[in-house]
């Protein structure tokens, strides 16, 4: 407002007495404030998109400008009318509107009225994509405004001159530049109190910093722009501002917030298109209505009569005509909008489906990622390992000191326990990635416990603490169901109650709950006198790498990880895992299970490994067995230790010479490692197969077996030993088949 009254104020100082001196002076003054205020209105009118009105107010001021012939208020009317033109897209008429007014204010030599008309005459060019021209009539407009020191006008140049540089180019460049100009405009603008250019300031700031990436910037200044424009009800302004933030939040990938940005902008659409629907009914209904009709039709004579019935016939008709098109384009519009709308919403939702289809497969790209990590990681560490306890085997074997035999048992210990959390992160990750199936075999239940304490009563009486175990007598003998997962979870519940239970109890219950025909429920409860677990601890203790506090991993050790498998086989056996604990007091863990009752027919043999006589060691004695493997510590440690109970030992350092050696020579047992140069150990025993089906081949190996196993078997293997192992398990089987083959041979 405050820009178009500066303007206008040296407008009257010209005196328009000499062209009508029928009026007075002031009668002249009277019809020059007159002007003043209508063109005032007319552009706040603009502004707020009320174009119609403006079109009423701009009429009035053009016919008193007239009156009093003052040319300067009729080329300053027309200089307004082409900035309305032009916010109405009219660019034509805008352009024959504004070269009206430049004549005049070039005749008149009215330097401050061409300034004004140079800068709107640059947002037309800006508009009909002529930046060049643009700028040169921008630049025309800057030579005034700097001599006359008019900083709100310098201000609007610096706005367009932005606009312009936006229009030209988005690279980096011209961005950083539209930035200063913007900058500038801000400095100049900032003691303004014209809304509608604060307005436009800040967002064009907002879309200069979307288009330099700097989201958070852009919304604040859209938000600025968004509130200056609603406080003052300019509608345009409001609509522009919440598409902007439509398209920020977007970028932010915030669908919904940008949905609900749309949806406003497009309701202020509507009303702004609600306001011109009715100027038009006004319109149409001042220009063709029926009381316009009557006054002409009363002028006519009753000679016309015929004419003017036939006039009112056609007036008629042009009215319903002209109604009818603006249904109709009011109804193209709306089904145009409302497409458009559609589009817009049906694309950020398609966005949103992009981006949690892309999440997902990055999620399942990082799983087998981590999967993949896993396998080779636990190789490579399984190696190394294989060395550390099979050395401290060997050295234990060999008379040491005292001290020295302390130390190898802490070496030993120790080995054991890094192999432990080897095997439990295998054992977690083959869970998390739904690897492991729930085998159904029968066995006896209160046998495999009894097995599991008695593995386990060491590390209690190391403790000082007494186990108690309960099964309840009305259990049938022979279940059905995977008694190797039942065995991992009372080992993981009862040894995390024997590792936090120092000189106390711990009570191992299994009561039966109900039996419905073959299937049986059971109870299982493992209660102890330990540490306890704190209520704010209670809820995280099943989760990966978590222990009831710091203190506690320093004082008692652990990786954190068995209470976490523990819950993922229960899920995996339909069940869930039950804590109920106070810190200092001890804990009880229960879960529930259901089986199968299962009797066992008699005369049933029982496994291999079972109905053999206890083996000794004295079986290997003599016997010749091919030791393959790349890895030269691996290859001293195996044969040592095979060389200590007289074991006559042959090496091959790869499958190749494996395939050589076993066609040429006589052995008792091949131990054959799986990863070697060359060929691997799995085709190694393919080709020995082809002319050997009798000698036993074991994997030695430091792969990870559990994928799958079957794999070994049908390509030969008699067996598989997973390196470290224990030394009496790798005895135990390298006896179970020495012993199986002096038998069949």
């Amino acid at each position: 407002m405050r820009k178009l009254l500066f303007l206008i104020v040296s407008l009257f100082c010209f005196n328009s007495t000499f062209a009508f001196q029928e009026k007075s002076e002031l009668e002249i003054d009277e019809i020059n404030t007159k002007i003043i205020e209508l063109l005032g209105k007319a552009e706040i009118s603009i502004n707020v998109l009320n174009f119609e009105k403006a079109h009423q107010q701009l009429d009035t001021a053009l016919e008193l400008s007239n009156q009093i012939d003052n040319k300067k208020s009729i080329a300053l009317s027309s200089s307004i009318l082409s900035q309305l033109l032009y916010i109405r897209h009219d660019i034509p008429k805008a352009i024959i509107e504004l070269e009206r007014a430049i004549s005049i204010q070039l005749e008149m030599d009215d330097k401050e009225g061409l300034a004004y008309s140079y800068l709107t005459y640059a947002k037309l060019f800006n508009s009909a994509n002529a930046p060049e021209r643009a700028i040169k009539y921008l630049n025309l407009a800057q030579e005034y405004y700097e001599e006359k020191n008019q900083i709100e006008f310098l201000g609007i140049v610096e706005l367009n001159r932005a606009m312009i540089t936006l229009g030209i180019s988005q690279s980096k460049e011209n961005l950083n530049l539209a930035l200063t100009y913007l900058n500038n405009a801000k400095v100049y603008l900032k003691d303004s109190d014209n809304n509608y250019e604060l307005s436009r300031l800040y967002y064009y700031r907002a879309r200069n910093y979307l288009l330099l990436e700097e989201i958070n910037q852009a919304e604040l200044e859209a938000l600025k722009s968004n509130e200056i424009a609603k406080e003052n009800n300019l509608g345009g302004m409001v609509m522009y501002s919440y598409d902007l933030l439509s398209q920020i939040k977007e970028e932010q990938r915030k669908y919904s917030q940008s949905l609900s940005y749309l949806k406003l902008s497009n309701n202020v659409r509507d009303s702004i298109f609600d306001i011109s629907k009715e100027a038009l009914a006004v319109d149409a209904n001042t220009r063709y209505g029926v009381d316009a009709m009557r006054t002409n039709m009363a002028e006519l004579t009753e000679q016309n009569a015929e004419q003017e019935k036939s006039l009112k016939v056609n007036k008629l008709t042009t009215i319903l005509s002209v109604a009818l098109i603006t249904i109709l384009s009011l109804l193209t519009l709306s089904l145009y909008k409302n497409n458009n709308l559609r589009a817009r919403a049906n694309d950020l939702l398609q966005k949103k489906n992009d981006e949690l289809t892309l999440a997902k497969e990055n999620a399942e790209k990082a799983s087998l990622a981590k999967a993949q990590f896993l396998s080779t990681i636990t190789h490579e560490l399984r190696t190394p390992l294989y060395a550390v306890t099979g050395l401290t085997h060997l050295l234990l074997e060999e008379s040491p000191t005292e001290n020295q035999k302390e130390h190898l048992n802490s070496l030993k210990f120790s080995g054991e326990y890094l192999l432990s959390l080897i095997n439990n992160i295998l054992d977690l990750n083959k869970l998390e990635a739904k690897k492991v199936e729930v085998l159904d075999t029968s066995f006896n239940l209160e046998k495999r416990i009894s097995d599991v304490l008695v593995a386990l009563k060491n590390s209690a009486d190391d403790k000082k603490t007494k186990l108690h175990y309960y099964f309840d007598p009305d259990i049938p003998k022979k279940l059905k169901g995977d008694p190797l997962k039942i065995s991992q979870i009372l080992i993981n519940l009862i040894g995390n109650s024997i590792k936090f239970t120092e000189e106390g109890d711990i009570w191992i219950n299994v009561n039966r709950v109900n039996q419905v025909g073959q299937s049986v429920f059971l109870h299982f409860e493992i209660k102890d006198t330990g540490e306890g677990i704190s209520k704010e601890k209670q809820s995280s203790i099943f989760e990966n790498f978590t222990q009831g506090s710091l203190q506690i991993n320093r004082k008692f050790g652990g990786t954190g990880l068995g209470l976490s498998i523990v819950k993922n086989l229960l899920n995996l056996m339909n069940s869930e895992i039950y804590l109920d604990s106070e810190f200092g007091k001890g804990s009880t863990f229960s879960f529930d299970l259901k089986f199968e009752a299962f009797e066992q027919a008699e005369g049933v043999a029982v496994s291999q490994l079972a109905k053999i006589a206890p083996l000794t060691n004295d079986i290997m004695h003599n016997k010749k067995i091919l030791i393959v493997e790349d890895n030269k510590i691996n290859q001293m440690i195996t044969r040592k230790i095979l060389e200590k109970h007289n074991v006559i030992c042959d090496l091959a350092d790869n499958g190749t010479i494996a395939v050589e050696k076993a066609s040429n020579n006589y052995f008792d047992l091949i131990l054959m490692d799986i990863h070697m140069p060359g060929i691997s150990g799995i085709e190694a025993t393919v080709l020995i197969r082809e002319f050997d089906d009798k000698i036993p081949i074991v994997a030695l190996t430091a792969v990870t077996l559990d994928e799958n196993l079957d794999e070994f078997y049908l390509n030969g293997f008699t067996d598989i030993i997973p390196k470290p192992y224990k030394t009496e398990e790798f005895f135990a089987k390298i006896n179970f088949h020495l012993s199986k083959r002096k038998v069949t041979v």
